[in-house]
């Protein structure tokens, strides 16, 4: 889907990166500009609300095996 910038200013921003970042294109600065805003905004939650993301996603894989040897895993795995 294409992405249409009609406002002026934010057409030169977008140009003023895709210059200083030395982007293919003004679409490929603005991706850069929203991947690094994103990060920046999830930084900005508190390690407890990110560790719980990663918490429930491990938790939806189910409970873990009591029984199984990590260490026979390993040898075997790097056997020849």
């Amino acid at each position: 889907m294409p992405l249409y910038i009609r406002d002026d200013k934010v057409d030169a921003l977008a140009t003023q990166l895709q210059r200083e970042t030395n982007a293919s294109s003004k679409t490929e600065a603005v991706r850069i500009a929203l991947l690094h805003e994103l990060e920046r905004n999830r930084a900005r939650k508190p390690l407890r609300e990110r560790i719980a993301v990663f918490q429930a996603q491990a938790a939806a894989l189910g409970p873990s095996d009591p029984n199984f040897n990590m260490k026979a895993f390993m040898d075997e795995a790097w056997e020849d």
